[in-house]
């Protein structure tokens, strides 16, 4: 596998011609030993690809970080390798390897990409949860980029929801990126793998992300694109997936806000509307568990004042004064029970004096 490593991580190699490469000289190993001579016979080459070529077989393998590469736990799946994903073998432009920390989705287990806005609203977050975690339980595994906002809200509501759940990263397997998800790091290759074309210890660069979009759109059979600008990386995201033949839904939300735009731009232009995860499974034809919001352990029988509180909520944050308006009870009244919802984890404030249901309310 030593030849391996050093043929995926020359960079200036096209993926294309890697595997043009292999099937025409067999092994890395030959490519590593052929002559210059027997390079140039190939008419596949550039001159220029022939000096790069020259030049990495003059390099030392790199034995130190292949050692580390075992050590850590990361697998290298390269294009001919029996594990490698069929589904990534139908793109256009398929990854020459895959470093894999964890596991690679199961070929015959439907999956599907949850993505958006990396600075979501509590609606676009409690509804990526809300899907991660009824695919979950329907058996379907949940694909995307562990970002912040979006992708990493569906991650996570797939592992509450006790599923598998798969992020492919714009960096080294072995990098957390962002910090700040190191715990959805760590939970998703215990349920799930993390996966880069992207060698171990490469950093997280803008020109990686383009790229990596292409393999969750590749790796899913379905996207959800939940909320997203007019111009951002999810629609990128959603138009490889059209081109990839895949089925793309968008969420719809209100007309005023701007992370809603992208998604209405989607639907205008002919994506399903996401209404729920057991329409959806109906729409795609697959088999599926019947999903319940609420469940014995978490319903509640609201006091009466606490339930006319809690009942003009929803996922759009409300304020002090309107949940007055709506309800007919006095500030005072209204804030004690925010204040009790609150702490029973039912309401969550998401900024001063606005409030939201969370999803153990629901």
């Amino acid at each position: 596998m030593i030849y391996e490593y050093w043929f995926s991580c020359i960079r200036s190699l096209a993926d294309r011609k890697k595997r043009e490469l292999r099937k025409c000289i067999g092994t890395a190993e030959a490519i590593y030993y052929i002559e210059e001579t027997t390079l140039r016979k190939l008419s596949f080459l550039t001159e220029k690809e022939i000096t790069v070529l020259v030049a990495a077989k003059k390099e030392e393998l790199p034995r130190q970080s292949f050692d580390r590469l075992l050590a850590s736990g990361i697998s290298l799946i390269t294009y001919d390798h029996p594990k490698y994903p069929v589904k990534l073998k139908e793109i256009e432009t398929p990854p020459y390897a895959l470093y894999v920390k964890g596991a690679l989705p199961e070929e015959k287990r439907p999956s599907a990409a949850i993505v958006g806005a990396r600075k979501c609203t509590p609606y676009g977050e409690q509804m990526a949860l809300s899907y991660g975690e009824a695919f979950a339980k329907m058996g379907i595994s949940v694909i995307s980029g562990m970002a912040r906002g979006i992708d990493g809200a569906g991650q996570r509501g797939a592992l509450n929801g006790g599923g598998n759940t798969y992020g492919v990263l714009g960096c080294g397997v072995d990098i957390c990126y962002p910090r700040d998800h190191m715990g959805l790091y760590m939970d998703i290759q215990k349920q799930g793998g993390l996966v880069s074309e992207q060698p171990p210890g490469t950093p997280p660069l803008p020109m990686y992300f383009p790229a990596r979009n292409r393999i969750i759109s590749g790796l899913s059979d379905v996207i959800l694109v939940m909320e997203a600008k007019e111009k951002s990386g999810s629609l990128i995201t959603a138009d490889l997936a059209l081109e990839q033949g895949k089925d793309v839904f968008a969420l719809p939300g209100p007309v005023t806000s701007p992370l809603s735009q992208g998604c209405h731009r989607l639907i205008a232009q002919g994506a399903g509307i996401l209404i729920s995860p057991e329409e959806l499974m109906q729409m795609l034809g697959w088999e599926y568990v019947k999903f319940t919001q609420n469940s014995d352990k978490n319903k509640k029988m609201l006091e009466t004042t606490e339930n006319i509180v809690y009942s003009c909520l929803g996922l759009f944050p409300k304020g002090l004064q309107e949940l007055v308006t709506e309800t007919g009870i006095s500030p005072k009244e209204v804030m004690e029970q925010l204040t009790t919802l609150e702490l029973e984890g039912y309401i969550k404030e998401v900024s001063q004096n606005y409030y939201i249901r969370t999803r153990q309310g629901q």
